[in-house]
């Protein structure tokens, strides 16, 4: 059993077993593409700054005229003007055993309603309803704040677009189902066999 289940663990272990074998259990870490890490890196820095209301004019004068189309994009958008209350956010939800939790783009309010924001420079998930990300982040931030009023908001900033999921507590206890259910079964598995059609960046270690 792991001390803290974060959404990328669970979306690995969905996606390939053998590739949360040897990323969570192993450790072994293989290389990424630098430049869309870099991108995504710097937007995600600039919005933390912008909302803390710190002095942000020389990084937007460094911006390449991509992410500053980008940015220009992500800082109008209406839930920059709501009530800040925290970016770059750790958070963690205990649910039966277990622990799940990860960092919060910004988390942001309006009246009694809460906005879980997160930017997306690629593309926002296929079913942003049940990723694990959603589930985790509403369930942490619903809990730690004892509230039902919570939203969780994915900024498509490659399409200018989002996709905006509303808590319930009948979807809560949903989400505390499937979150049982897949850590259930990390602790009760069994390495399967290599797919003969693998071609992740783990194929080089898989065997």
């Amino acid at each position: 059993m792991f001390s803290l289940y974060s959404p990328n663990m669970l979306k690995t272990f969905q996606q390939c077993p053998r590739k949360f074998y040897y990323r969570y259990v192993k450790n072994i870490n293989m290389p990424v593409n630098d430049d869309i890490f870099e991108f995504g890196k710097n937007i995600h820095a600039l919005a933390s700054y912008y909302l803390r209301k710190e002095f942000i004019d020389k990084m937007e004068l460094s911006l390449t005229e991509k992410e500053s189309a980008v940015w220009q994009y992500l800082k109008n958008i209406k839930y920059f003007s709501y009530e800040v209350v925290n970016t770059e956010y750790n958070l963690a939800v205990k649910i039966g055993d277990s622990f799940f939790g990860g960092r919060i783009d910004a988390l942001v309010k309006n009246g009694e309603e809460y906005y879980i924001l997160d930017y997306k420079t690629g593309a926002i998930p296929k079913n942003p309803k049940y990723d694990f990300q959603t589930m985790i982040y509403i369930m942490a931030v619903s809990e730690f704040f004892k509230t039902e009023r919570v939203n969780f908001v994915y900024i498509d900033l490659k399409n200018r677009d989002e996709a905006k999921i509303n808590y319930t507590p009948e979807l809560g206890e949903e989400y505390r189902e499937r979150l049982l259910s897949i850590t259930d079964k990390i602790n009760h598995c069994e390495l399967p066999d290599k797919k003969s059609e693998c071609s992740c960046e783990y194929s080089p270690v898989c065997f």
